[in-house]
């Protein structure tokens, strides 16, 4: 491994990161540096993401935009987001994962600066404005895949499930961060919701100067738009994406539509100030599951990604069954919320950020070992092919698999959206996702756990395995 000094600063040619005696010697600390300011930049884009989930209970009547718009602005930034995750994904291998975390965190000053200018000037701007400033702030969404494939590429097989976990994870925090910037900024001036965006425009351009110093660019970046759809042409790309629809999905969704949902309940329980007594809470959740992410790829290291995503899909079942029963029970007291289900929505909804970000962590193991098995058992591939296509290939489905998962959130905040509308309660909405899980439950033993075959992790497979087709090979255990 050599770094540039005199064609290119902080640039690094022939990174190995399986090379264990050059990873002892320095590579270690090389890889952990980038990993923090990764998390650093992807944790300020994903605040930036989720603004409006904060905003939404600062911005009073005089706002002009109803509870219904609401959830439509928060799908709106979901769905762009979601989106972008597909060229964002591309991005480092195109232009570097250091000068990629410098355009990222500098080019969200646009929607966090047009926020501010919504935000300072009530009733003059009206819904459409504030559903192209939402897809603006998407571009936050983006940053995850560049972030995660670039931080693939820095880690060796061993390490990837606590590495992409513990990188998921800071930039998750970053959700539950804005929501308390959010809860102080209702505190000191609920009058002045332009205090946030001031906030975070500052923090931007930190993320961005420590990109600038403390990043470095790999000559081995390898995620191409060929990958991409390389890789839709196996099942485990598709089968990779239903699953992170329920885990990912399930958080950023909940994140977005959590705090709304906790202001509904509490206008019908009666609260004198039901905004601030949704933002003292409406930050927990996406804080745990943040934090639990990172514990998620560790289990995986250990278990099995598949074992892992399985059990936390079937305690997501449980805790979904918590808000339907809770649910219910307030739709057969002609729609009242009491104390006991206020309670129950909250317990529900906290174990499900902290099981989904557990399986977030579980599923991004899978990705990884999947490829390297497929690699393995290819004998058109030379050893250093095999490498470069697994990680490439590797990339390109993290970028997928976070593009529909964010889509999960989408649907969340609109199904949420549809059941308030038309039954004025969530009833509907939590049997539609609890039934999801029990699908994703389903799917993850037939083809992640039903069946063990060796891996990369465990095994010493070779690329002559017996029996082994590489164009469809038998389901990976890992």
């Amino acid at each position: 491994m050599t770094v540039s000094g005199t064609q290119r600063k902080h640039y690094i040619t022939d990174w190995d990161p399986e090379d264990v005696e050059a990873w002892d010697k320095g590579n270690a600390a090389i890889a952990k540096r980038n990993l923090v300011w990764s998390i650093i930049c992807e944790h300020v884009g994903f605040s930036i993401w989720s603004m409006f989930s904060a905003l939404a209970l600062l911005m009073g009547p005089q706002y002009g935009i109803s509870l219904d718009q609401k959830f439509v602005i928060g799908a709106t930034a979901t769905f762009v987001g979601s989106c972008l995750r597909i060229p964002y994904t591309q991005a480092t291998a195109i232009f570097g994962g250091r000068n990629w975390a410098i355009f990222s965190a500098v080019v969200l000053m646009i929607p966090t600066g047009l926020t501010l200018m919504l935000m300072m000037n009530p009733g003059e701007f009206g819904f459409g404005w504030f559903l192209f400033v939402a897809a603006l702030t998407g571009f936050g969404g983006g940053n995850f895949a560049s972030s995660m494939t670039n931080i693939n590429a820095f880690y060796p097989q061993r390490l990837k499930g606590w590495a992409l976990g513990l990188n998921a994870g800071g930039g998750n925090i970053g959700v539950p961060a804005i929501q308390l910037v959010g809860l102080f900024v209702i505190w000191i001036a609920s009058d002045k919701p332009e205090i946030l965006c001031a906030i975070y425009l500052v923090l931007l351009a930190v993320a961005g100067v420590g990109a600038a110093i403390y990043m470095d660019n790999l000559d081995h970046q390898t995620s191409s738009g060929r990958a991409m759809l390389d890789t839709l042409k196996y099942k485990d790309t598709w089968l990779i994406s239903l699953l992170y629809v329920g885990t990912f999905g399930s958080f950023i969704g909940f994140g977005f539509a959590f705090s709304q949902v906790l202001n509904i309940s509490f206008t019908a329980n009666g609260a004198t100030k039901p905004a601030l007594a949704a933002a003292q809470i409406a930050w927990i959740g996406p804080l745990l599951g943040s934090i639990s992410r990172p514990y998620g790829g560790k289990l995986a290291d250990r278990i099995g990604g598949g074992k892992i995503t399985m059990y936390c899909f079937a305690a997501m079942i449980a805790a979904s069954s918590i808000l339907v029963v809770a649910s219910a029970m307030s739709d057969a007291n002609d729609k009242k919320i009491t104390g006991g289900t206020l309670t129950a929505f909250v317990v529900g909804f906290v174990l499900l950020f902290i099981i989904s970000g557990i399986a977030n962590g579980s599923v991004y193991k899978i990705i990884p070992a999947i490829w390297e098995h497929k690699a393995k058992i290819n004998p058109g591939l030379n050893t250093l092919g095999k490498a470069n296509w697994s990680r490439s290939m590797s990339g390109a489905l993290i970028g997928i698999a976070g593009a529909f998962g964010g889509l999960g959130g989408v649907a969340i905040n609109l199904v949420l959206r549809d059941s308030y509308k038309s039954n004025q309660s969530a009833t509907q909405a939590f049997a539609i996702f609890m039934a999801f899980y029990v699908v994703a439950a389903l799917v993850t033993w037939w083809f992640y756990v039903r069946r063990s075959i060796e891996t990369p992790s465990n095994s010493a497979a070779t690329s002559d395995a017996p029996t082994a087709d590489p164009a469809n090979p038998a389901p990976v255990i890992p």
